[in-house]
């Protein structure tokens, strides 16, 4: 099934334009990670991780919203996109409620610090590239440089370390039992291998 088609299975086939616009804004020349291959491979995982959901049409519908505004230069694009989220949720049928749902999935990303088991199931797909094989995380990490190419690279790789280990000090990168059992031990070898690299290049 093609992602417009995902999205008026979701959402109604009267909303076939909204789903074309966000499928315009992850098509963006800008973006090299955050692309429709993400949003693709965020759906799949939630499609996959649902029974560990409450309300996982929601949670679909936050993983559609959740990169649908991305300026790397920029700090609030989780809020932008939670903004677009409830105005464009409001030409739908979607009951307001669910809809408050939604956006504040995506706000939720920001810290992927989830509350909520509808929460968990967000994160966990969002983050699952974490857990990749080798070359899926190299690709990704290689996309994440270039979406960044305004940094100087001194800076933008001791950004990149703090990050790495703010991750690895965390008891959990992920939440739900189906992603930890997939990608905990994964993602910490690739994070601890990256921060290695790292360090050895800056050493």
């Amino acid at each position: 099934m093609d992602l417009v088609a995902r999205w008026t299975a979701l959402a109604g086939a009267d909303t076939r334009r909204l789903g074309e616009e966000l499928l315009a804004r992850y098509a963006e020349p800008h973006r090299r990670y955050h692309t429709l291959r993400h949003l693709e491979s965020v759906l799949d995982l939630v499609d996959e991780f649902e029974a560990e959901a409450d309300d996982p049409d929601v949670v679909r519908l936050a993983a559609w919203f959740h990169d649908a505004v991305y300026d790397p230069q920029r700090d609030d694009n989780e809020e932008r996109s939670a903004v677009l989220a409830e105005r464009m949720l409001t030409d739908t049928s979607l009951e307001a409620g669910r809809a408050a749902k939604a956006a504040a999935l995506v706000r939720m990303t920001k810290t992927h610090e989830p509350h909520d088991r509808d929460g968990r199931v967000l994160c966990d797909a969002d983050l699952a590239v974490l857990g990749a094989d080798a070359d899926a995380y190299d690709a990704y990490v290689q996309a994440v440089r270039e979406e960044y190419a305004f940094v100087p690279e001194e800076y933008f790789a001791a950004g990149r370390a703090a990050v790495l280990e703010q991750l690895l000090a965390l008891p959990s990168l992920f939440h739900t039992p189906a992603g930890k059992a997939r990608f905990e031990e994964k993602a910490r070898a690739n994070l601890r291998a990256e921060l290695k690299a790292r360090k050895s290049r800056a050493g």
